[in-house]
């Protein structure tokens, strides 16, 4: 449940540091970057976090940048407007079954 928490948590900040960074690239105010880059090593931190509690390094990468890409595709759609081809769609579907396959094994 631990492990889960931080993933939950870890791709969320991840997220947001995105957005923050997106809101950079657009506005070119180096206050955003500061807080971007901010958000980027508190999601790292906490994926170390994970590797601390046992988590199998690759497993725990791949399962906190899969739940970042899921989110990540809901707030394009929704916020910014952007829509994946057929082909990005199919790439995000084996990134989920990847998370599946490998909590499996575990």
């Amino acid at each position: 449940m631990e492990a889960l928490i931080l993933v939950v948590v870890g791709g969320l900040i991840l997220t947001v540091g995105d957005i923050v960074m997106k809101g950079w690239v657009d506005t070119n105010n180096n206050y955003w970057f500061v807080l971007g880059i901010f958000l980027y090593t508190v999601s790292m931190c906490l994926l170390a976090l994970l590797f601390k509690i046992g988590k199998n390094i690759a497993v725990a990468s791949v399962l906190m940048e899969t739940f970042n890409i899921v989110t990540l595709i809901i707030v394009s759609w929704f916020v910014f407007h952007e829509k994946l081809s057929a082909l990005q769609m199919v790439g995000c579907l084996l990134g989920l079954a990847s998370v599946i396959v490998l909590e499996i094994a575990n």
